[in-house]
Parts: structure tokens; sequence; C-alpha cells
């Protein structure tokens, strides 16, 4: 069974029409946190179906709506969603101890508004974190990922550039 995910992070309450074109194919779609206003959750959700955590500037509604983390399976995968997770070699110590006790294939976090994909050799998983597709922050680009999930892995994964942050 094959799922074609796009996944987002840091919107920060900014709305990119590309956002539909780059994720009308996809089965799911995955916001990592800092929507920013439910607004954009209500139009990636017309997109297609939306799973997601909150993040640090998203306010009670979207607390509400979502969970500040989220474990996914996938036929024999195991996923790990937060927004603030740190980065190989310098998680913070709460995600040191689930990624320790989950052991997930696959962790995906924000916040940092660095798109960053690769194999963590120690957890044995692949970090990946989606950058910022907002205007706010200190990116320059702002980007997005899309990615095939199968049973056994993801397949297929590409980071797409929006445009210049602004």
């Amino acid at each position: 069974m094959i799922k074609k995910i796009g996944l987002i992070s840091d919107t920060h309450s900014y709305w990119d029409n590309k956002f539909k074109k780059y994720f009308k194919y996809c089965d799911e779609i995955w916001h990592a946190g800092d929507i920013g206003h439910i607004n954009i959750a209500d139009k990636l959700n017309k997109i297609a179906p939306l799973r997601g955590v909150y993040g640090n500037v998203d306010d009670n509604t979207l607390r509400q709506e979502f969970a500040k983390e989220l474990e996914i399976r996938h036929g024999n995968l195991k996923i790990y969603m937060t927004h603030i997770g740190g980065s190989p070699l310098s998680y913070n110590n709460y995600c040191k101890s689930k990624l320790s006790k989950l052991k997930p294939q696959i962790f995906i976090c924000g916040h940092s508004h660095i798109c960053k994909i690769i194999y963590d050799k120690k957890f044995k998983l692949l970090y990946i974190n989606p950058g910022a597709s907002g205007i706010t922050g200190f990116h320059q680009v702002r980007t997005i990922i899309r990615f095939d999930l199968l049973t056994d892995n993801i397949k297929n994964l590409e980071v797409i550039e929006l445009g210049l942050r602004m």
C-alpha cells in the first residue's frame, strides 16, 4: 500500500497557492507544527486529509485540534512527529527519550526552519525536517517535501523550493 505524503512545517499563518499545486495528488498532508492560524489547516485539509502537530506559535484553537506529537504507523513503519525536536547529535532530552522508547524508522520535526534530511546512525532512523514554508523567520528559501510512503520505507523523496522568503 503506497501513500503519497506532502510534508510541510512552519507556515506561520502564511498561505501560498503553490501548496495546492504540489500537494494536489497527495493522499495526506502532514504539518510539523507552527501552523499559525486554523484557516491554514482548513485550506490544507481541503487539498488532502491533514495530520499534524502544534508548534510553539500555535494558539489554543490549534492546540485543541492537533496534538503535541504523533505516532504514525504505516505497514511496518513507525513514524514519530513533533514540532521541536532538535536534530541528529543535538536532540532535546525529551526527544532522545521518545526516540529510544519508540524506536521509529522515521522522525519528523520542524521548528528550526532548516530543511534537512539525514540518516541518524545512532537512533537508526531517517530524520526529516521540511524547513519552513512561511515568510516569518530567518530562512532564505521556503521549502516543502513530498514522498511516497511504502510498507517498509519511503521512496521518491523530493524537496520542493517554493521561492525566497521575501
